[in-house]
């Protein structure tokens, strides 16, 4: 029996995104779509790529009807909206699964320091943060997923195995990372107009992105010791894509064969996470529309420095595909189902 599925906030980057995975998803009923600017406006006509493939209408939000028509709900909303609903739908019986912040964090105290007052902050023991391949058992008995920020993915992925391992020091990590356009969302912003990023590159919010906290905490959890990443981001003139550039303190007398035998054998079962070999370097291009995460390897000798690289499509593996990865877990399904589409070449 196919799982019905409603996505909330169904007409962003993210959204569009999941509606565009669950739709061909073979044990998904894509059931219903909400937005709060386009109700009653079919989707296709939104989205032109969608035309005479999906046929759904976008509609208001209705807590009753979403708990009628699904099993389980995609909160793909800005920040603070998506925390206002979720306890309604998590009483109903519903699974959640947020692409927000809302959830993502354990310290209360912590969110509200990047974001704003917490209106259900007894739900966040509970949210399973949603980084797939590390927190597979407790996304698979959760109701409630807080999916990871896009630049987190990209650095925590390739951090993890190595800090747990300790072949790296804790200390002085320097995570620099660009983004496509898209990362910033699909409201008309103007650092995010055509003109504006167009021929240009640049680094925002440097000292205070709201993804900092969420990489510092996740990898002070993960390995037992308070953990602060330096994470400059960057925005690109792309569409879509992400890579992260990561340098950090190699442990001595170490070659680059150990650190990249760690991460090979980290993921080794991850059908999503490929470890390049060496003086092979990720290129956003070759993940681009899907849920890998490529991931490459230096070390410079003389400086004791690893460099590590990865490369995500931001609204892929960086929002939808690692939600729907989730949903996977969450309900029993093989963990790719859905998102195991060959890369394009081109």
């Amino acid at each position: 029996m196919k799982v019905r599925a409603a996505v909330i906030g169904a007409t962003g980057y993210a959204g569009a995104e999941l509606v565009r995975i669950l739709s061909g998803h073979p044990d998904v009923d894509l059931r219903l779509l909400t937005s709060r600017q386009h109700a009653g406006v079919p989707i296709e006509r939104i989205f032109p790529a969608f035309r005479r493939r999906i046929g759904l209408v976008c509609e208001a939000y209705d807590p009753e009807k979403v708990c009628r028509e699904a099993d389980v709900v995609f909160t793909a909303l800005p920040h603070q909206l998506p925390m206002g609903i979720v306890p309604e739908l998590l009483r109903k019986g519903l699974k959640v699964i947020d692409l927000s912040a809302d959830f993502r964090f354990k310290s209360r105290k912590c969110y509200e320091a990047f974001y704003q007052p917490h209106t259900a902050p007894e739900l966040l023991q509970e949210s399973v943060y949603g980084l797939s391949e590390w927190y597979r058992d407790a996304i698979r008995s959760a109701r409630l997923i807080g999916n990871p920020g896009c630049y987190p993915t990209s650095i925590l992925l390739p951090l993890l195995p190595l800090l747990r391992a300790r072949l790296i020091s804790p200390k002085g990590i320097i995570a620099d990372s660009k983004s496509g356009v898209s990362g910033a969302g699909r409201s008309a912003v103007v650092g995010s107009l055509y003109c504006e990023v167009a021929e240009s590159f640049k680094a925002y919010k440097v000292g205070n992105h709201r993804h900092n906290p969420e990489i510092d905490e996740v990898l002070s959890l993960g390995t037992g010791h308070e953990i602060h990443v330096t994470f400059i981001p960057h925005l690109l003139p792309m569409s879509r894509g992400m890579l992260s550039t990561i340098y950090a303190e190699a442990l001595p007398d170490l070659d680059e064969n150990v650190f990249r035998d760690c991460l090979k054998t980290a993921y080794a079962e991850c059908a999503f996470v490929r470890i390049l070999d060496a003086k092979q370097q990720p290129d956003t291009r070759n993940v681009r529309g899907t849920n890998y995460c490529d991931i490459g390897c230096h070390l410079d000798a003389s400086y004791r420095r690893l460099v590590l690289t990865s490369a995500i499509d931001n609204l892929v593996k960086g929002a939808a595909g690692q939600a729907v990865q989730n949903m996977n877990l969450m309900m029993g399904f093989d963990e790719t189902s859905g998102l195991d589409a060959i890369p394009y070449p081109l």
